[in-house]
């Protein structure tokens, strides 16, 4: 099958191994000249240290990559999906899937990565593969396991289908908008674990704010029309468990940062890579209050990251709120 990665970061790159190694004939697209000219010349990706591109993989900046593809993978961060969308929009054939890999929600707007390419690109099936899927531990072949989810279900069964691998096991689901807000929550629950741990909190807090994270994120799944369930899934707990506690994630060891005292704006810029937490924090917030529900782990983060407020004294605000019942 002819397939087009939009986007080389270490997600985009690695699953685009995994698609060679499917025998697929895979153009992975960069968003400028000169990173694409790097992965030509190392043969590698400097965020993927040791681990060898396929020789078949095709590798470009063009735009017409996605011409004539039948399924075309949106790998940029989040923030740039729409501008993403708008410039590969005239080279799109009318019978190609599109399949958003980026975790995060367009603030202001309030939609989802598959909403945005449902408006720019209307006409399309579009499809998310989301789940806990390190790109370090993917490039290398180490056992995986991802959800794709479509409303159409012969679309997620599809995408389900060109992806399986020895090493990378994928569950269809219909409940694109759960798996998706999935995603985008816990890159703010991974910040707020590591600010706790970065505190000097020991591991019983870290397994309270990813217990009452999932609480918190089930109420916003199911206000947005997704099912609660998908929360304690792959896209849901999996992808926490991973993201809260696993070396490989920027989220994680920013929030640590944050906590030890380095201001918000410093332990961000040094991240190799996208801190999709920080896009996050504001934009869940807002979709969550528009939606009237409460999450006040991600109201802290936000407040913490744009509002300069301490996160000791975060941490005590949560402790310290109103006595209820648990569910």
């Amino acid at each position: 099958m002819e397939i087009c990665v939009l986007g080389s970061g270490a997600w985009g790159t690695a699953l685009s191994m995994l698609l060679c190694k499917n025998g697929h004939r895979v153009t992975l697209w960069s968003y400028c000249e000169e990173e694409s000219a790097t992965l030509q010349k190392t043969g590698e990706n400097p965020m993927l240290p040791g681990v060898a591109l396929p020789p078949e993989l095709n590798l470009t900046h063009r735009e017409d990559a996605a011409a004539g593809k039948e399924v075309v993978i949106f790998a940029p961060p989040s923030y740039a999906m729409r501008q993403t969308a708008e410039r590969v929009r005239p080279y799109l054939a009318p019978e190609a899937v599109l399949v958003t890999v980026a975790k995060g929600v367009e603030p202001h707007t309030g939609l989802r990565m598959s909403e945005i390419l449902t408006a720019e690109l209307p006409g399309h099936p579009v499809a998310a593969l989301s789940g806990p899927s390190h790109a370090e531990e993917v490039a290398r072949g180490l056992p995986t396991g991802c959800v794709a989810a479509c409303p159409q279900a012969e679309v997620a069964e599809r995408l389900q289908q060109l992806l399986m691998h020895p090493t990378f096991r994928v569950y269809s689901s219909t409940d694109i908008t759960g798996v998706e807000l999935c995603g985008a929550a816990k890159n703010i629950i991974a910040l707020a674990a590591g600010m706790a741990e970065g505190l000097g909190c020991g591991d019983n807090a870290k397994a309270l704010l990813m217990a009452r994270a999932l609480v918190e994120l089930g109420a916003l799944i199911e206000a947005a029309g997704g099912e609660k369930s998908t929360c304690f899934g792959l896209a849901g707990m999996g992808d926490m468990i991973v993201t809260c506690t696993s070396v490989h994630s920027r989220n994680h060891r920013a929030g640590v940062a944050i906590g030890q005292g380095a201001p918000a704006a410093g332990a961000l810029g040094e991240s190799h890579a996208v801190v999709e937490g920080y896009y996050a924090a504001r934009s869940v917030t807002e979709l969550a209050e528009r939606l009237g529900v409460r999450m006040p782990i991600c109201e802290c983060v936000s407040d913490i990251l744009f509002c300069g407020k301490d996160p000791a004294a975060a941490l005590t605000e949560l402790m310290l709120r109103d006595r209820r019942s648990e569910f």
